[in-house]
């Protein structure tokens, strides 16, 4: 009925609407685990004199026809497998007209929005007006809200757009004010929660190009130690046995503690060294000809110096105007010094596809923030302009978050990756660096649930996860398990009292994973458990107390270099991967994960839960009391059902504490043989994964 009335109600729910490719049914996990999901409290009208920018949606064309030729492209029994669409093709078939479009922006006029922009395939018309005006336009009040504490703009009901321009319109951004966030993980002070220090790179940038300046102990897991920790005055004392995480506290460049990767050392261990000495012609296997495009928001206002710097002390090619570019689809971008993380960001994500993919074009696209509305003009920008054929996302939101609040956005997102998968491009995506996202749903968002992340649950997109990494001597790796990370508190500041009982701190971080209550489980997943869309897909180094280093400018300090992981920098590290693939394969590829499933058993090394003989132990004793032991598990907790884990001794080199850090314990994920839910099918395998994925096209 909704198509009939002169009324249009939006609702992406209903099928007249064109960008639904998957039936979103009701969010069935909260309800069947009889969890809650929050209200938010109304404290009010927004502003209406507040200015706020729109992206007003147009329906796709055809979008049955459209969905069954993207099905049949990745179907390598489909006569049109792998023969993407041309954006010519797209236009005159799929995308909405420019007619329609004037239609939309008429009727922006005429509720006194201002037209910033329509992309060039007609798909969004932003716009820029009051709070008075967008709801006039749009036909709903849009409230000041709190959720879980926080304040945050959202509309009373879905808009409703009367007149000519109701029928063309599938949704609308920015009525609701919530954001992406980003996947960047510094290593933190287990006592403040904050970031570690960094240290001043000072001489580095004149360091001769034919060498690499070593900074951080490249041994996060030493041998087995035995601490003893006493009470002054004749106190309790503890006695504590077990493998050791990273370097002494004391120790200065190159072993700065704890520990942290170099690109070489890195490059080494996935085996890509191997990899660059194979050649295509004349040109190295490196991912020369190819464009690694970045999405990401604010940016760095030194991204070119601080690459730099990075690419000198790592050996690599320097970044110039003929192999490095920035666009900027929504405006001028700058951090300013007021983006948060945004600036690490962006130079984690360059300087970590440059390490993998030292040949390959880098082109960073800039939201002018990290607003959806921002974020997602920058990927549809990346897209419809084909600047190159994989695109790394390092940033999103909880996938139940936008079930609850932002359905829309939902649609909004699988169709720009249904989109980028049509023209042969791959948008990889970060699964996020909160496990099961339990405890951030809870704590951000008043949500008792789990849930993976979204954008990453696309069944168009690809999901990246992320590991724990450690590396022998020569830099081959020792073993790998799924990134998730415990702490417990075992003695105090020197002269280091014996904590009793042990602190436990819980949950630190881990990569995002599980499964969409959302989407479907697509074709290429066919063999994975479940219903819904699986995530991750595949992984790569994301831990940050096994992490890699990277290069920042603070505007007090000068350059500075600190240890960094997430999902994040999985991400970009995969993208690059692909763009090398796509080297080697001579033509575009289009989205990774349909081909990952099939790939032969030396393509991609599994994961596994690991655990040692060297996990940590202790007896505690007391005075007057008998000894007793603190077990392996006891100092791991919460387990949370994982059975197999790493733990190690860990002093802290910000307070001098000492701690028991856990690897493999990823909230209620699991790491395991073939795909599990952390690390999805393993890690890359340098170059039988390059030439598997070659041999396996038609």
């Amino acid at each position: 009925m909704c198509c009939k009335t002169t009324k249009y109600v939006l609702s992406v729910f209903v099928a007249c609407i064109a960008l639904a490719l998957i039936a979103l049914p009701a969010f069935a996990q909260g309800a069947k685990a009889g969890r809650s999901l929050p209200h938010p409290q109304l404290l009010g009208p927004e502003n209406l004199s507040k200015q706020i920018t729109v992206n007003v949606w147009l329906k796709q064309h055809n979008k049955a026809a459209f969905d069954e030729l993207v099905r049949q492209m990745y179907d390598k029994n489909s006569p049109t497998y792998h023969h993407w669409l041309t954006p010519n093709e797209y236009k005159l078939k799929f995308a909405p007209t420019d007619a329609e479009a004037a239609t939309v922006r008429q009727h922006l006029a005429n509720n006194n929005l201002s037209v910033v922009s329509t992309d060039k395939f007609n798909h969004v018309v932003t716009a820029r007006g009051t709070v008075a005006d967008v709801q006039r336009a749009f036909g709903v009040q849009l409230n000041r809200v709190t959720v879980n504490g926080a304040v945050h703009r959202m509309p009373a009901a879905e808009p409703a757009i009367a007149g000519p321009a109701a029928p063309l319109v599938a949704t609308v951004q920015g009525l609701a004010d919530l954001s992406y966030h980003n996947y960047f993980q510094r290593r933190i002070d287990p006592d403040t929660g904050k970031p570690e220090p960094m240290v001043p790179v000072k001489s580095a940038a004149a360091a001769p190009t034919s060498s690499v300046v070593k900074f951080f102990n490249a041994n996060c897991y030493g041998a087995r130690q035995t601490k003893f920790f006493t009470t002054p005055g004749g106190g309790p004392h503890a006695v504590y046995s077990g493998a050791r995480y990273g370097n002494n506290i004391n120790a200065g460049p190159p072993n700065l503690p704890p520990c942290g990767y170099d690109a070489p050392q890195i490059q080494v261990a996935y085996g890509l060294k191997a990899l660059y000495s194979q050649k295509i012609g004349k040109q190295r296997l490196d991912g020369t000809g190819q464009t690694v495009v970045i999405v990401d928001a604010f940016g760095n206002d030194n991204i070119l110096n601080d690459s730099n710097i990075f690419s000198q002390i790592n050996a690599l090619p320097p970044l110039t105007s003929g192999n490095f570019q920035i666009f900027y689809p929504t405006g001028p971008a700058s951090c300013g010094g007021v983006c948060g993380s945004w600036a690490d960001e962006t130079s984690l994500d360059v300087q970590w596809a440059h390490a993998v993919a030292p040949g390959a074009n880098i082109a960073l696209v800039l939201g002018v923030d990290n607003s959806f509305t921002a974020l997602d003009l920058a990927n549809l920008f990346a897209i419809e302009n084909l600047i190159g054929p994989v695109i790394s996302n390092s940033f999103g939101i909880p996938e139940i978050v936008l079930a609850q609040y932002l359905p829309s956005e939902l649609v909004v997102e699988n169709s720009l990756t249904q989109l980028a998968a049509a023209l042969g491009i791959s948008l990889d995506v970060s699964t996020g660096d909160a496990g099961d996202n339990l405890i951030l749903d809870n704590v951000n968002f008043g949500i008792d649930s789990v849930s993976p992340g979204a954008n990453a649950d696309s069944p168009y997109a690809t999901a990246i996860g992320g590991t724990s990494l450690f590396l022998n001597s020569d830099r081959s790796i020792k073993f790998q398990t799924g990134w998730g990370n415990n702490l417990t508190r075992i003695a105090d500041v020197t002269p280091n009292p014996p904590v009793i009982p042990p602190l436990q701190l819980g949950f630190q971080g881990g990569a995002g994973g599980g499964e969409s209550q959302v989407y479907v489980k697509p074709p290429y997943q066919g063999g994975l458990p479940g219903v819904g869309r699986q995530t991750p897909d595949i992984s790569y180094v994301a831990d940050p107390f096994t992490g890699v280093e990277y290069i920042i400018t603070d505007p007090a300090q000068g350059p500075l270099i600190g240890v960094v992981g997430g999902t994040s920098l999985s991400c970009p590290m995969f993208s690059a991967l692909w763009a090398i693939t796509t080297q080697a394969a001579g033509t575009w590829l289009g989205q990774a994960a349909p081909l990952l499933y099939s790939l032969p058993p030396d393509a991609i090394n599994d994961v596994l839960a690991v655990t040692s003989p060297d996990n940590v132990t202790g007896t505690v004793y007391i005075p007057k009391n008998p000894p007793y032991t603190e077990s392996a598990d006891s100092l791991a907790a919460p387990l949370d059902g994982t059975t197999d884990y790493i733990s190690a001794l860990y002093n802290s080199p910000f307070s001098t504490r000492w701690f028991v850090i856990t690897f493999g314990t990823n909230s209620s994920l699991t790491t395991g043989p073939g795909w599990d839910n952390t690390t999805g099918l393993g890690t890359p395998n340098g170059a039988a994964f390059v030439a598997d994925v070659v041999g396996s096209l038609p």
